[in-house]
């Protein structure tokens, strides 16, 4: 059994905690909700409901920790989910159950229902 990289485990926990908000969660449905395109803060704002100076807050989290991306297009800054390290998080969570224990179906986890 091949073992856990630490400084693997460490970037993920810190992903986790990033998004261990309410405020950073809801931020995060509503990018993934925007995929490919993105949304600018103000659209962001809007939407959820965060007070700007909040929600810089937030994203700079959720950036810090690789979880979203930003692109300025003249004076807009449009956010994105980071979709390649949800993916990695969500297969680092899911790796052993998946394999070892058979807990959880893989099929299970690329499709996901409501």
């Amino acid at each position: 059994m091949k073992q856990p990289d630490l400084s693997e485990i460490a970037r993920f926990a810190d992903m986790f905690s990033a998004m261990g908000t309410e405020a950073r969660l809801r931020i995060m449905q509503l990018l993934m909700t925007a995929e490919p395109a993105g949304l600018v803060v103000g659209d962001i704002q809007s939407e959820l409901e965060i007070p700007n100076s909040t929600l810089s807050h937030h994203l700079d989290k959720l950036k810090n920790e690789g979880l979203v991306t930003v692109r300025r297009d003249g004076t807009y800054l449009w956010y994105r989910a980071n979709t390649d390290a949800l993916k990695d998080l969500l297969g680092f969570l899911y790796a052993e159950c998946c394999t070892r224990n058979r807990v959880v179906a893989p099929r299970e986890i690329t499709s996901i229902s409501k």
